[in-house]
């Protein structure tokens, strides 16, 4: 059985099992901590962006943490906008600004966090990427494997082996759906949609004519299996005809 804990967020007292993590106790209680490499899809968490950094009190003393990875192991306070975070998040947001300074999000997230006085930093031109990493988990998560972190230093970024299309991407946009920052770009038509340079034929339902993705997708999905050539929800409603035509004459 878990052991129960209680610890203070800003002054609020919130209920939490020991080795929970801050981020997810702050968010289940609204404590609004801001976060741009945490996502719900994976399990484990990379704590890249460093940008939900807080201040935690343990026995009198205290530390900054990154809240989406660090356990609660025993009663403490924790101060989400002590003046120690608000500058330290200011440099992060700064920085990350430089990185990506065509991010929206990481705009929007400096002009509510962040400070002036970075000017002397170095912008790179035409980037949002902030190398997080989570395009690359959702790829390996699939098993696929296309996308790799490529080169070092300041030339490190994200993209498919020699910069080709890969052979074995299967278009299914998961990298573009779990970016952070819509650094990930693809286009898409009435038939086809392209990504990472290579142009896939998009699947429809036979039956709703609904998009199901791209057959490549659909048999990575299936494996040894057959693609199937109806949505999930015409499945379903097909099932259920099929069960109530069979009680009917129960």
């Amino acid at each position: 059985m878990s052991e129960k804990l209680t610890i203070r967020i800003d002054g609020v007292e919130c209920e939490c099992e020991k080795g929970e993590y801050i981020y997810d106790v702050a968010r289940r209680n609204n404590i609004p901590i801001p976060v741009l490499c945490r996502s719900d899809a994976f399990s484990d968490h990379r704590a890249c962006c460093r940008i939900c950094i807080v201040e935690v009190e343990e026995r009198g003393k205290r530390k900054v943490v990154t809240s989406c990875v660090y356990p609660i192991s025993q009663e403490c306070d924790v101060y989400t906008k002590s003046e120690k975070i608000l500058e330290e998040r200011a440099v992060i947001l700064s920085l990350l600004a430089h990185r990506a300074p065509d991010a929206q999000r990481i705009a929007d997230m400096n002009k509510a966090w962040g400070r002036e006085g970075f000017e002397r930093l170095v912008t790179i031109d035409n980037e949002k990427c902030i190398l997080c990493g989570l395009c690359v988990q959702a790829c390996d998560s699939l098993g696929t494997g296309a996308i790799s972190t490529v080169l070092r230093g300041t030339e490190k970024k994200v993209d498919t082996p020699f910069d080709k299309p890969s052979e074995f991407c299967v278009g299914c946009l998961s990298c573009a759906n779990v970016c952070p920052t819509g650094a990930i770009e693809f286009s898409q038509d009435e038939k086809t949609r392209t990504i990472w340079n290579r142009t896939f034929d998009l699947l429809f339902c036979e039956q709703c004519g609904s998009l199901m993705g791209t057959p490549e997708s659909a048999r990575h999905a299936v494996g040894e299996g057959e693609v199937p050539t109806v949505c999930d929800a015409c499945r379903k409603k097909k099932l259920a005809d099929e069960m109530m035509q069979t009680y009917r004459y129960v």
